[in-house]
């Protein structure tokens, strides 16, 4: 019977990084994986294929460069399904290679099946009919999410899918319904655009992603309406039915999808993309045997540690719900092991970035004005246009644009928010100063190449300091 110190429950980002830290720390570890491939949800249907997805329609659609050859600019004549399989598929097995190296090169064990606790310090691995158990002082439950599926919902795999899904459709979509304003559905449906196919978003509060920084979520709505996206603002879906298409519309089978929604309007398209939510994939821990419990949406409770309330058993990732981003994962398994195990460590919780990867792409840190406005913080903003700088130009990018928010009189930078190119770039610039309790006047003093994006953070810093000083 096998004896580890730590036994991860998933290769996800956030147990791939907790096993190689334990490792580090001379930890004998274990990693429990259901597929047959490491990685999990981020590496085989979420962050990067969505991501990897992005950028072959940027390339291929020649999105990037209409601003400069005109509106008509493309690459390829006519994108297929097979085309962006493609390019998803080569970066895939990249990133799987490189998790699975990982693990095996710091002598971290695979066990392939499906983990379930039978006590706290013992796990079952199913895996067809084989049954093994193994021993382990403690476990991390890192088994990640997946997109929620309502029973009222009729997915077929071809008419109504989930982002899962998506790239497993048998043909690109003439006409796409977006069910949901979050990141995914606002991601997806911003790509899909791209490529031409006429997509309608339907969200049920008033703005997509309304955590975002108000302007930058006006920005970000602005973009997809004058790219011809229909936005149904304040709306939600009652009913999905597949139904047969009138003779003049567009079809590839003959058959469409019908969303009714609250206010009584039917929408039609080809194909409807549902990202309502996910859910915790806790189910098959059997975690009632340790004396745990799951949440109604499969989330473990835990405390600032990552710890559940067995001693010894904690959890990390989209099992713990928010904010259920690849990066803070990472995070939350490299601070979760070195907890259990006695390290000390330490982490800038409170500036954590947001990455979406809409086209335009958004990033941000820190306050926004709203919760600024609501703290009664008082704060003054300095924006710098990508018209302005000279690598905006370059990259044909002319409608980006960076956000400071700065402390009315400590100068301290609160918050910085970008739409455009290398948004998840630049961001990082701003955060460093943020956890390093800079000023503003940091931006103003330093100098930074010529010609980037980072020039923003000077145009913008130089723009909130003319406001400082004449208030």
């Amino acid at each position: 019977m096998d004896r580890f110190d730590l036994c991860v429950i998933g290769s996800g980002p956030a147990g791939q990084k907790a096993a190689v830290q334990a490792a580090k720390l001379g930890k004998r570890v274990c990693v429990i994986e259901r597929s047959e491939v490491v990685g999990g949800a981020a590496i085989n249907t979420g962050t990067i294929p969505s991501k990897s997805l992005r950028e072959a329609i940027l390339h291929l659609s020649g999105f990037k460069h209409r601003a400069m050859f005109g509106e008509s600019y493309t690459v390829k004549e006519r994108i297929t399904i097979e085309d962006l399989i493609y390019w998803c598929q080569h970066i895939i097995k990249a990133e799987i290679e490189i998790t699975r190296s990982q693990l095996t090169r710091n002598g971290i064990q695979i066990f392939r099946g499906e983990g379930c606790f039978t006590n706290p310090e013992w796990i079952g691995v199913v895996h067809g009919s084989d049954v093994q158990g193994i021993n382990a002082e403690k476990i991390l439950i890192a088994t990640g999410s997946r997109p929620a599926r309502p029973g009222h919902i009729p997915f077929d795999s071809t008419h109504v899918v989930d982002a899962d899904a998506l790239l497993r459709l048998p043909h690109l979509p003439r006409t796409l319904l977006v069910v949901g304003g979050g990141v995914i559905g606002t991601e997806y449906a911003s790509m899909m655009q791209a490529l031409g196919v006429k997509v309608t978003l339907v969200e049920g509060r008033n703005r997509v992603l309304d955590f975002l920084d108000s302007e930058i979520g006006e920005a970000l709505q602005y973009h997809l309406r004058r790219n011809e996206m229909t936005l149904r603002m304040g709306e939600k879906v009652v009913k999905v039915e597949v139904v047969e298409a009138p003779a003049n519309a567009s079809s590839h089978d003959g058959r469409l999808v019908e969303a009714t929604l609250e206010s009584g309007k039917r929408l039609r398209a080809e194909c409807l993309l549902y990202c309502v939510g996910r859910e915790g994939n806790s189910k098959s821990l059997e975690l009632g045997k340790i004396g745990l419990s799951a949440d109604s949406r499969g989330r473990i409770p835990v405390n600032e540690h990552y710890q559940t309330e067995v001693a010894n058993v904690y959890a990390v990732g989209d099992v713990i719900g928010f904010p259920a981003l690849a990066s803070t994962s990472m995070e939350q398994g490299r601070l979760a092991a070195c907890h259990m195990f006695g390290y000390d460590s330490e982490t800038f919780r409170e500036l954590f970035p947001y990455g979406i990867y809409s086209i335009p792409e958004i990033s941000m840190v820190g306050w926004t004005e709203d919760q600024l406005t609501e703290q009664d913080i008082p704060f003054e903003s300095g924006v710098a246009q990508y018209r302005e700088i000279a690598r905006g130009q370059l990259l044909g990018d002319v409608d980006g644009m960076l956000k400071l928010l700065v402390h009315q009189d400590s100068r301290a930078v609160l918050g910085v928010h970008c739409i455009g190119s290398g948004a998840t770039e630049i961001v990082h610039i701003g955060q460093a100063v943020m956890a390093l309790q800079g000023t503003v006047d940091y931006f103003i003093n330093t100098v930074f190449n010529y010609p980037t994006l980072a020039e923003c953070y000077k145009v913008a810093a130089l723009n909130v300091s003319n406001k400082l000083a004449h208030m």
